[in-house]
């Protein structure tokens, strides 16, 4: 089974566009386009041939360029069967459990509310690589616009069941902010120390954070760590449900 080729387009201000090519039939996805001119251009750049658009959630920064750069390439545009009137020019409808096809490559869908009543997200097995959108950060997780703290904990833990090596794809640089934040709940966790100081190095160089993998979201974003005994102690919340726990997380980070 070949490996999906990823190619990583930074767009306004902190948005991460993804194309995802297999490299054996030439089939090519795009992940979230934010805007179509930066899609296009990298496209020619590559010479690759868009096939699809694979849509997390219906916002503006994640849609954007469905309709110019489906009107420029005649590809095929997937979303949430059940937020098809927000997803612009959605042709395919998915929900959980469902597959999509790039080539030989192939996704598993997952639903994952909470930052939207409709988000979803695709996981390439075969590619270790997770397409996220806003539902999981990089040390971090998306706001509560839509959901609620309960689906959001099922959404993230579902997806922390994934294995250790899955690549998390995210839709936003946020990671140094995020860093900041972790280390407010769990300065002692060493690990995380560690991590936030290579995220550091990594944005004064001027690159990306942008994919972690799994087992590093595990040992250190809390979002993920709200049944963590450890990160219950540092934050005060020990006793807590995970639910509640998370809740109290992701309202600390909203005030931060």
């Amino acid at each position: 089974m070949p490996a999906l080729q990823i190619h990583q387009i930074p767009v306004l201000n902190d948005n991460y566009v993804y194309l995802a090519r297999d490299p054996d039939t030439g089939a090519c996805a795009c992940v979230d386009p934010a805007v179509s001119d930066a899609v296009l251009a990298a496209l020619k750049d590559l010479g690759w041939t868009l096939t699809h658009i694979l849509n997390t959630h219906h916002h503006g920064d994640h849609v954007g360029g469905n309709l110019a750069i489906k009107a420029a390439t005649g590809c095929t545009i997937v979303g949430f069967a059940d937020d098809a009137a927000r997803i612009p020019g959605i042709d395919e409808k998915v929900r959980e459990g469902d597959t999509v096809a790039i080539g030989a490559c192939t996704a598993r869908v997952f639903e994952v509310p909470g930052h939207t009543s409709g988000h979803i997200a695709y996981w390439f097995e075969d590619s270790d690589a997770l397409f996220c959108g806003d539902t999981l950060f990089a040390l971090g997780c998306g706001r509560l616009f839509e959901g609620t703290a309960g689906q959001m904990w099922a959404s993230l833990s579902k997806l922390r069941a994934l294995p250790d090596a899955t690549r998390v794809y995210c839709a936003h640089e946020y990671t140094n902010a995020n860093a900041d934040f972790a280390l407010s709940v769990e300065p002692d966790n060493a690990t995380l120390v560690a991590r936030a100081d290579q995220v550091t190095a990594l944005r004064q160089a001027g690159r990306p954070t942008v994919p972690s993998t799994l087992a590093e979201e595990r040992a250190t974003n809390p979002f993920l760590r709200a049944d963590v005994p450890a990160l219950l102690a540092a934050a005060g919340l020990r006793g807590q449900d995970p639910v509640a726990a998370f809740a109290e997380i992701r309202r600390r980070k909203d005030v931060f």
